[in-house]
């Protein structure tokens, strides 16, 4: 596995090393050791998976209390996948980064605890798991809304079209209104 830095320092790219042939492939997801001791000293405790159609967005979710580390992918299909850093005492904070992952590209993210974090599905359907480093907890999570001018993220949207969004998603407060780690 590689790591490629993004512009935010604390957030990785995790590109796999893929063995293949006309039967198939076989990559190595994910191994503690390389990932404590190339990326981050951290404990996985729940894996999840979710399913999309196209021009769902899901995001930007975070929780302040059981914040949550997450190494993300997509199984199947495509989305684009940003963040935001929520850190105040940060020298990133509130900068953003985005990236496509893909089946196809096979690329990893990992998007350490203190991060608002979403993705849109750009392909027909995609398939997204991801490990966390604490518990998903309901009752603490926040959401930015995803469209912040001050943020400028640049979700690929479709043409013509506007994102499908949950009622928590719709709600989301600005990025100057959210709740920061400390």
């Amino acid at each position: 596995m590689q790591v490629i830095e993004t512009t935010i320092p604390d957030v990785k790219i995790i590109e796999p090393k893929v063995f293949g042939d006309e039967r198939g492939f076989f990559l190595e997801t994910f191994r503690d050791d390389w990932f404590r001791g190339t990326v981050a000293d951290v404990t996985f405790v729940q894996d999840n998976h979710s399913k999309s159609s196209q021009g769902i967005l899901r995001g930007m979710h975070y929780q302040l209390t059981q914040a949550q580390g997450k190494l993300v992918r997509v199984t199947s299909g495509e989305v684009y996948d940003a963040v935001i850093d929520m850190r105040k005492t940060s020298s990133s904070f509130g900068q953003c980064f985005g990236t496509f992952l893909s089946a196809e590209n096979k690329r990893q993210l990992w998007v350490p605890a203190g991060f608002a974090h979403g993705f849109y599905v750009t392909s027909e359907s995609a398939e997204f798991v991801y490990k966390c480093t604490d518990y998903y907890a309901p009752q603490f999570e926040q959401s930015v809304l995803w469209d912040d001018p001050a943020l400028a993220i640049t979700w690929p949207i479709i043409e013509g079209s506007s994102p499908r969004l949950s009622a928590k998603d719709e709600v989301g407060v600005l990025f100057r209104d959210a709740n920061y780690f400390l």
